[in-house]
């Protein structure tokens, strides 16, 4: 790092310190730390919870139109654990999807591969046991990869696409940088660093943290 690079970052991080949480740092990003969930499709929630159920809104999530349920359902591997009251987040989709972390994933004695949300071709299979049945995904279960929700004007400001590939910074006692967190744009989207908890572990954050995108990702 040169010395005006040097300066420039010594100058950012005493303004962050000077302004608290840093939340007038304009490359900050607010933190939502993503616990084991699923999305379901309506067939699959009236084969799990009864026909012609609709999911219960239980509190509105931060991105716009989503919500969490008050219908939860027990997810079971091979080695025949279970993990229980694993949450559904709505609104319904077209498809049935299993976020995990790989430490859930250990414990349940699955092997699920790290995709976006929605690339669920050959992705693990994984049962669902819920109050009136239960479902058999012969694909479905998948480790969400690291992402960072935002709308064109955040994209526009930090100089990134839908589906580029930034590296983000935690600070903090145990501060990280991850690698390999795909940007995704929409207009609804609100600006939020999705990581899941083995992540959020690792760098010793919770839901409300802080995060600072430094750039597009660095070919390895």
């Amino acid at each position: 790092m040169d010395a005006r690079r040097l300066v420039e970052e010594i100058t950012r991080r005493v303004l962050a310190s000077l302004q608290g949480d840093g939340a007038q740092d304009p490359f900050a990003v607010p933190v939502g730390v993503s616990v084991r969930h699923i999305h379901i499709s309506a067939a699959d929630l009236e084969v799990l919870y009864g026909p012609g159920h609709q999911l219960t809104p239980l509190r509105d999530l931060y991105q716009e139109g989503e919500f969490a349920a008050r219908e939860v359902v027990a997810l079971v591997g091979p080695k025949m654990r279970a993990l229980e009251n694993v949450r559904i987040l709505g609104p319904v989709r077209n498809r049935t999807q299993v976020e995990v972390s790989r430490t859930d994933a250990v414990f349940l004695g699955i092997d699920p591969p790290v995709r976006p949300s929605g690339d669920l071709k050959g992705s693990c299979p994984i049962t669902l046991v819920g109050p009136k049945g239960t479902l058999v995904l012969p694909e479905g279960a998948i480790v969400a990869n690291r992402h960072v929700h935002m709308n064109p004007t955040d994209a526009q400001r930090f100089g990134v696409e839908d589906n580029d590939l930034v590296q983000v910074e935690v600070l903090g006692e145990k501060g990280l940088i991850f690698n390999n967190v795909q940007v995704r744009v929409k207009d609804s989207f609100r600006l939020e660093l999705h990581l899941d908890t083995d992540d959020a572990n690792a760098s010793g954050i919770t839901t409300g943290a802080r995060a600072r995108i430094l750039g597009k990702q660095k070919q390895q």
